[in-house]
C-alpha cells in the first residue's frame, strides 16, 4: 500500500512543468498534492533511464528519518561491487550554490557508491520540499525498517514542516494514538540524549515511554544530568535499558558533579543477548534481543529455587 502511495505521489510529480519555482500545495483542497493525487508514479519514474550522478554533486536531505545510514552500509558495498547498484536513488534538484542535486531517498546507495568511488545511478525529478519529504517518507517505510525513536523524531521533523497529524499519520501508516505516542516521546526528551543512545532498533517503543515518563517526573535531573548519565559504551539498546535504571534509581544514582563517570554499561553473559549489572542491593537483567524475552520470565519463575539453593550453602 505504502509503495502505492508512493507510485501515484511521483506520477503526479512527472506531469508538473520543469520549473523551479513550484506553487505551494493548496492545503484548503482535501490534502496537499503530495499525499491527494497519488496514481502511476513509480512506474512512470521506473520507466525512466536512471542517470549517472557523480556523489560530489549531491547534497544530503535536510530531514533524515534514519539516525545512521552506515548500518549494514558495509554488506551493500559488497553487493554493489559484485552486481553493480540494481535499485536507482531519487533525487531532487536544489536551488542555491554547492551541489546540484539533494538526496530524497537512497542515501545508503549514494554512500555505498561514495565509498566504491563509483557514480551513483539516481532518477530525477523536480519537486518541492513536501513532496520530497512524502516520497522518503513513503519509500523508506517500504524497504526499511525504522526504530520506533528513528520515527518518532522523523514525525515530529515532519510536523515541524507543517505536516498535520493526519498526514503524518498517512505516510507513516500509523494511527493516531501510536502517533500521539511518537510526537511525544521525541518532544519530551531532549534531542542530545536521544542521539547518544542511538536508534535501538531492538529496544521497541515501552523503553522509550518509560523514558519520557522519568524525564517528565517531578524532581528528575536537568538535561545535562540526564545526558551525563548515558554510557559511552554498550549498544543502543543497552546504553537506553542503563540510563532507565539509573533514573529509576533516584537521585542517588545521579552524577554529584558535571565531571563524574556515567554508570557503566550492562557486562555481557558471553556472546548472548543477556546483559546485566549488579550494585549493592540491586540487581539489572536485560536481553537486547526480542527473541530472547522469554529468559526473563525464565528467571523470575526460579527466583524461589535460587534464593533456597543459596541459603543451602555452607
Amino acid at each position: 500500500m505504502k509503495r502505492d502511495l508512493l507510485s501515484k505521489s511521483l506520477a503526479q510529480m512527472g506531469s508538473k512543468p520543469s520549473g523551479l519555482s513550484d506553487p505551494a500545495p493548496n492545503l484548503n483542497e482535501g490534502g496537499p498534492r503530495s499525499l491527494k493525487s497519488m496514481s502511476d508514479v513509480l512506474s512512470q519514474v521506473s520507466a525512466q533511464s536512471a542517470q549517472e550522478i557523480d556523489v560530489s554533486e549531491i547534497a544530503d536531505s535536510e530531514i533524515a528519518d534514519r539516525f545512521d545510514v552506515s548500518e549494514g552500509l558495509a554488506d551493500l558495498i559488497e553487493s554493489i561491487r559484485a552486481s553493480g547498484q540494481q535499485l536507482p536513488a531519487l533525487l531532487r534538484y536544489r536551488r542555491g550554490s554547492g551541489p546540484r542535486y539533494e538526496v530524497v531517498y537512497g542515501r545508503r546507495r549514494i554512500a555505498a557508491c561514495r565509498a566504491l568511488g563509483i557514480k551513483v545511478k539516481a532518477y530525477i525529478k523536480e519537486m518541492d520540499q513536501r513532496e520530497a519529504l512524502v516520497s522518503q517518507a513513503l519509500e523508506n517505510s517500504a524497504r526499511l525498517e525504522r526504530s520506533f525513536i528513528e520515527q518518532a523524531i522523523f514525525a515530529t521533523k515532519l510536523e515541524d514542516q507543517g505536516f498535520t497529524r493526519a498526514e503524518i499519520g498517512e505516510v507513516l501508516a500509523v494511527d493516531k494514538g501510536t502517533l500521539s505516542k511518537l510526537i511525544g516521546v521525541a518532544r519530551d526528551i531532549p534531542d542530545a540524549v536521544i542521539y547518544k543512545i542511538g536508534a535501538a532498533h531492538d529496544a521497541g517503543r515501552r523503553p522509550w515511554l518509560e523514558l519520557r515518563r522519568l524525564v517528565k517526573t517531578e524532581g528528575a535531573p536537568e538535561d545535562g544530568a540526564i545526558l551525563s548519565l548515558v554510557p559511552e559504551s554498550g549498544t543502543a539498546a543497552e546504553r537506553l535499558g542503563v540510563l532507565i535504571a539509573a533514573l529509576a534509581a533516584g537521585p542517588v544514582a545521579l552524577p554529584l558533579a558535571t565531571t563524574a563517570k556515567p554508570p557503566a554499561p550492562l557486562h555481557r553473559l558471553g556472546k548472548t543477548p543477556v546483559g546485566y549489572k549488579s550494585k549493592g542491593q540491586r540487581l539489572l537483567i536485560e536481553v537486547s534481543d526480542k527473541a530472547a524475552r522469554g529468559f526473563i520470565s525464565f528467571v523470575e519463575e526460579r527466583l524461589d529455587r535460587l534464593y533456597d539453593e543459596w541459603k543451602a550453602k555452607p
